[in-house]
């Protein structure tokens, strides 16, 4: 009986010891590694304030960066054309997106909030489709400067409102993360409506190569400005607006191609504020 107590004290005892040090039959079990978190997404490259703490303007990438180049289209519509739309007229342009789809050419949609507003559903697929972002141009497509190509203007303490209502009409129809980018309306701006923005943390995004679509008709003619215009780090404006823009997609689909041939990479407006801050 002593004997076999002692046998078993024994084995309870390497037993002990295998399970503390670990042997051949195998590591202890350990409980399961926790999942690692999901990262959490990083924010839109965004340019430092300006001068006196202005809203920053960005109009082009680097140029030293290789040869990139960003596509940008205004949606247009002004917050006093809805009679207009509803008697047919078309500030959409659903063919143009298709052809950028087919492309597979990374786009910016600068949008009003009135046109997401009148197309919620382009709007939304535009904003959820990762080859597009959508930017701000302001809700009402008025200018913010006292003299700008004939649009009513917004008064100073109504500028940040207009921008913000934009955002709001975004999210209103489902477009999942706008940019903190903001387009005036004309590209028209000064000093007091810099001001009048910092509030709203936006950078103001302007262009480098106008490509003349804006009530063009001849699609060959708005390649060949574009083809002539762009540099390494551009920035393209055209419109995304059937009505005031007909000739757009066909010219897109000239410009493209050759672009491509000369070794342009085409990528999209915070690829290029990316680059700028030496993010890219």
């Amino acid at each position: 009986m002593i004997t076999l107590s002692r046998r078993v004290i024994a084995v309870c005892a390497l037993a002990a010891a295998l399970t503390a040090c670990g042997s051949s039959a195998g590591p202890a079990a350990r409980p399961p590694a926790p999942a690692p978190s999901p990262a959490a997404p990083s924010a839109p490259p965004t340019l430092a304030a300006g001068p006196a703490g202005l809203t920053p303007v960005f109009e082009h990438g680097p140029r030293d960066a290789g040869r990139t180049v960003a596509l940008t289209f205004d949606a247009d519509m002004t917050a006093d054309q809805g009679p207009r739309a509803a008697a047919g007229e078309r500030f959409d342009h659903p063919r143009l997106i298709e052809t950028l789809r087919e492309l597979r050419v990374p786009a910016t949609v600068f949008m009003t909030g009135r046109w997401a507003e009148e197309y919620p559903d382009q709007a939304r697929a535009i904003g959820r489709d990762p080859l597009f972002e959508v930017a701000n141009h302001s809700y009402s497509h008025y200018a913010f400067t006292g003299d700008c190509y004939g649009l009513p203007a917004v008064a100073e303490e109504r500028m940040r409102a207009d921008v913000e209502r934009a955002y709001q009409a975004f999210r209103t129809v489902g477009v999942p993360a706008p940019m903190p980018y903001f387009r005036f309306p004309g590209g028209c701006y000064d000093r007091r409506a810099l001001k009048a923005l910092t509030p709203a943390g936006v950078t103001a995004v302007q262009w480098d190569v106008v490509g003349g679509d804006a009530f063009a008709t001849d699609p060959d003619a708005v390649a060949r400005q574009v083809l002539d215009g762009v540099r390494p780090g551009s920035v393209v404006v055209l419109h995304c607006t059937r009505s005031a823009a007909p000739a757009t997609e066909e010219a897109v689909r000239k410009a493209v191609p050759e672009l491509r041939r000369q070794g342009y990479r085409f990528v999209k407006v915070s690829e290029l504020i990316g680059a700028a801050n030496g993010r890219g």
